[in-house]
């Protein structure tokens, strides 16, 4: 059998994703295995996963019982046509999900991604505005530094520039919220910021200018996490969910990466008190093992639906793998996992001492403001004049040589590590992170 670990390899044809592909194929960042906390490289070092891979390996890796249900599944029922057709595990998974959601959301539609539910959520709330005889109601309010994915309705609710400036028009009906970083108000803020709450108001504004009867729905992060670790200042959410239940838009949450216990609750609802109309969800939902998303909704959304001839589709949406059984059966033993171990209520034990060692790096070379929440923080870095995330990405690529690995997003930062992660390895991430800030130029 061939050894793919070992086997030369040409890298041209990959033409990966969010990556500087020029300079890693110069120089390859290999892994090749992983087990809990840490990643195997190429050439058999041991790195610190400090991000969860990509904020989805909650549970940590290579987990026993997660493999199991895969191969089980697998050998079993490897797929099944989720148009017109079911099977068992799939309604199993959806009831478990809706069993520890937050009171309300009792529906869920499954899709592949992040991305995909994003598109999925957007879609379902422009049809039940329509199927509520409120077909004007067209019009979607993202925010600015927002990441909702990489799709056309996720980059045009989105406010990431560099997501969006090359692809035209995006959709049409689309404005935005100001992000709410404050760093000359909030800066090294422990938790969640005093100051912005006010920029919740800036939804009457934009419902003034297009009219309350043209906007279907607005979406935000509860916690932006991917253009750097942005939290919300307290009673910001409060205030977006009262203004949109004012002028009855629908809100929309997008815990992508918040959900399944990074901030140390089962979900941000959970966290901030706060429900949305729609929760959309991924990563967490199977530890990143197999791609799966699940968007979850009310039943006043759901039930709008449920009208007319009974043979009829109700929503015409929906994926070749939505409800997958291998993903399915993977995020079943994910949600095992979660609760045998306490992992989804892990947060409140840890985020204390993380916090302390997060804000220990104050007054090291570079770092110009210090965030966190629960077991998500970051680390922003003063940038390189004339050469913006430079400072970031070589800092990257120190932690990885030193046996770390961490995530850059602009000049930030970025630490979300697997919820079973220990305080004396919260102190190896941290020391290696400081060492890289003292020599990164």
């Amino acid at each position: 059998m061939l050894n793919r670990v070992n086997a030369p390899n040409d890298l041209s044809a990959f033409w990966m994703p969010f990556t500087s592909n020029r300079q890693f194929k110069q120089s390859p960042r290999m892994l090749v295995a992983a087990k809990d906390m840490y990643y195997t490289t190429a050439d058999g070092r041991q790195v610190l996963d400090g991000t969860a891979g990509l904020w989805c390996v909650n549970a940590g890796h290579c987990r026993p019982k997660i493999t199991e249900a895969i191969q089980h599944q697998a050998a079993e029922l490897d797929y099944a046509p989720a148009f017109q057709m079911g099977h068992p595990i799939a309604f199993e998974f959806a009831n478990r999900l809706v069993d520890m959601a937050p009171d309300g959301l009792d529906h869920v539609f499954f899709t592949n991604s992040g991305s995909e539910s994003v598109e999925t959520a957007l879609k379902i709330a422009l049809a039940y505005q329509r199927v509520k005889g409120q077909g004007s109601r067209t019009r979607l309010i993202g925010r600015e530094r927002g990441y909702h994915g990489v799709n056309f309705g996720g980059i045009s609710v989105g406010g990431i520039v560099g997501n969006r400036k090359m692809f035209g028009t995006l959709l049409t009906g689309v404005d935005h919220l100001p992000h709410t970083h404050l760093p000359t108000k909030n800066g090294f803020t422990k938790g969640v910021p005093d100051h912005g709450a006010e920029l919740a108001d800036e939804l009457e504004r934009i419902v003034t200018l297009h009219d309350a009867s043209t906007i279907a729905a607005v979406i935000v992060e509860p916690v932006s996490g991917s253009t750097g670790v942005l939290i919300p200042p307290k009673t910001y959410l409060e205030k977006l969910r009262a203004i949109c239940d004012k002028h009855g838009i629908l809100l929309i949450f997008d815990e992508v990466i918040t959900g399944f216990g990074r901030l140390g609750t089962p979900f941000a609802v959970d966290y901030f008190g706060v429900k949305p109309d729609i929760m959309i969800t991924a990563k967490g939902v199977t530890n990143g093992v197999i791609p799966m998303g699940a968007v979850f909704v009310t039943s006043e959304i759901h039930d709008a639906f449920m009208s007319g001839p009974e043979h009829l589709i109700e929503f015409a949406h929906g994926y070749t793998y939505s409800g997958n059984p291998i993903a399915c059966a993977a995020g079943l033993a994910t949600l095992e996992t979660y609760k045998e171990e306490g992992l989804l209520e892990r947060g409140p034990e840890l985020a204390p001492y993380w916090e302390e060692a997060l804000h220990s790096l104050k007054g090291e070379p570079h770092v110009i403001d210090i965030r966190n929440i629960g077991l998500v923080g970051a680390i922003e870095l003063d940038p390189i004049a004339g050469e913006p995330t430079k400072r970031a990405f070589s800092a990257f690529i120190k932690a990885f040589e030193r046996g770390a690995l961490i995530r850059t997003t602009g000049d930030i930062i970025a630490l979300s590590p697997p919820l079973i992660i220990s305080k004396a390895q919260i102190d190896e991430l941290i020391d290696h992170v400081r060492a890289v800030l003292r020599t990164v130029d």
